[in-house]
């Protein structure tokens, strides 16, 4: 047998251990320099359990750390990876709200909206739906436009916003005052009773030959607000447009109709020189074909931002379906109503997170609105419709209010995410433990999680690769800012 040489073998040797300890020198170079990008974090959480014994505490804070132990659940929160630009979170300010809010004596007006809108002294609310005109909330029935039976003003010489100037416009001013950030939508409920084929507000369908004037009728809200200084953001064409009743102002707008309105809608507004978005549809989630028809439409669907969904029918991954067909047009979530056929603060907080503020905001909401901002003792004052509706806050006869259910779900939204946030990546491998999240303008990351099971649960949270551990307690909603230390 041929032997290679002692020196030959020995240069073989020391070769091929200066190549592995090269590569294991760049190894861990590179390691290095990886944990060296992996920043540190610092993680306060504020908590809402289902029993009530915490609304909204904030609670210790703690830190990512480098030596964090593994575990087998986790949450990924990665924020390179974004989606949807947030609007904000609210609720409707009803006639039937501003009157119970402007009722009551200055201090405790002024203490009550910097609870709804102050980002330092409340809960930050940044959007406001207005209706246009009564809706089932209102003092009594009344348009911008009324006139008298078998009358009509083609030229909306009567157009006037005085009730509004009664009650809503002066609360809006007021919050606009704490919050310059709000974002305000409006929608209405009826058409002046004279422009619809029943001539009531109640029910029926707007006649076709009053397109344009109610085209300009949308104009002139847009300007009335604008003189006030509130500036309309978007509407939609018709709250609830599938639905009608005798018993308060509704009017039907089918698919057709909507369409053909907002060819007349759309160039009125451009030409006034004003870009107020418009949002179709307004209605529950069963009944996605409406939007999806609207936006398949060649001849509006440039002038149509996108769609709004209400929460009474259907399932809230229906804008899912919606987003895939036109992912291009935005999804706003404009309405909800808790009410008293459901009462359970923990059942009630569970079903918001899962289906209106988490679930609709991962299936591509860009704001979540409620229904009423402020109810009385009685569930009203009400215009017919809904008899046992439960506000925002509901507002005693003594001039005291309570804080609902409602409140303290657009509160973990509210007060921490900054109009202009994006969405980002949040993955839970935990079924019961459900969490979305948003990259703030400042930089600062904020994710809501709440735990669907009656035992508390331990995870790792994950943060662009940094590490740390928590422990959400049974049934409790966690809004956590997270901010890289210094």
């Amino acid at each position: 047998m041929h032997k290679k040489p002692f020196h030959s073998s020995i240069k073989r040797f020391t070769h091929a251990t200066l190549i592995m300890l090269t590569t294991m020198f760049l190894f861990s170079c590179q390691n290095s320099e990886e944990s060296e990008d992996i920043k540190t974090y610092e993680i306060k959480p504020y908590v809402t359990k289902g029993n009530q014994s915490l609304l909204l505490n904030e609670e210790q804070s703690f830190t990512t750390t480098p030596d964090q132990e593994i575990l087998s659940q986790k949450i990924i929160i990665d924020t390179i990876t974004t989606f949807q630009v947030m609007d904000g979170f609210g609720a409707a300010l009803t006639e039937s709200s501003a009157y119970l809010i402007s009722s009551l004596p200055d201090e405790k007006r002024q203490a009550l909206l910097k609870d709804l809108f102050s980002k330092t002294e409340g809960i930050g609310i940044d959007f406001i739906r207005i209706p246009m005109g009564a809706s089932d909330f209102a003092l009594n029935t009344y348009s911008y436009n009324d006139m008298p039976t078998g009358t009509t003003d083609l030229e909306l010489e009567n157009f006037s916003l005085e009730r509004d100037e009664t009650y809503i416009i002066p609360i809006l001013k007021e919050a606009l005052s704490i919050n310059p950030q709000i974002k305000l939508i409006a929608s209405p409920w009826s058409a002046p009773a004279w422009m619809k084929d029943n001539r009531s507000m109640n029910g029926g369908s707007l006649l076709p030959a009053y397109y344009d004037v109610y085209a300009n009728y949308f104009l002139k809200f847009i300007e009335g607000y604008h003189a006030h200084g509130l500036s309309i953001y978007a509407i939609t064409p018709q709250n609830e447009p599938l639905h009608q009743t005798s018993n308060y102002p509704t009017m039907y707008m089918s698919v057709q109709q909507q369409t053909a309105f907002i060819e007349r809608l759309a160039p009125t507004l451009r030409n006034a020189g004003y870009n107020t978005l418009i949002i179709a549809y307004d209605h529950n989630w069963d009944q996605y074909t409406y939007p999806t028809m609207i936006l398949n439409n060649e001849s509006i669907r440039d002038d149509v931002a996108g769609t709004a969904f209400h929460c009474y029918g259907g399932d809230v991954s229906s804008q899912d379906v919606l987003n895939q067909a036109h992912p291009d047009k935005g999804i706003w979530f404009t309405e909800c109503s808790g009410g008293k056929w459901a009462t359970n603060f923990q059942s009630n907080m569970q079903w918001n997170m899962e289906n209106v503020f988490i679930g609709s905001i991962n299936y591509h909401s860009k704001g979540v609105l409620l229904w009423n901002l402020a109810l009385n003792d009685q569930d009203g004052p009400t215009n017919g419709g809904c008899t046992n509706c439960r506000g925002v806050i509901t507002i005693h006869d003594d001039g005291t209010y309570t804080k609902n259910v409602e409140y303290y779900s657009i509160a973990h939204f509210s007060k921490f995410v900054i109009p202009g946030a994006k969405r980002i990546f949040v993955e839970s491998n935990r079924s019961d433990v459900i969490a979305t999240g948003f990259l703030n303008p400042d930089d600062s990351i904020m994710v809501v999680l709440h735990n669907m099971s009656y035992s508390g649960q331990s995870f790792n949270l994950e943060i662009d690769g940094a590490l740390t551990e928590y422990r959400i307690s049974p049934y409790a909603t966690v809004s956590l800012v997270i901010n890289e230390t210094t």
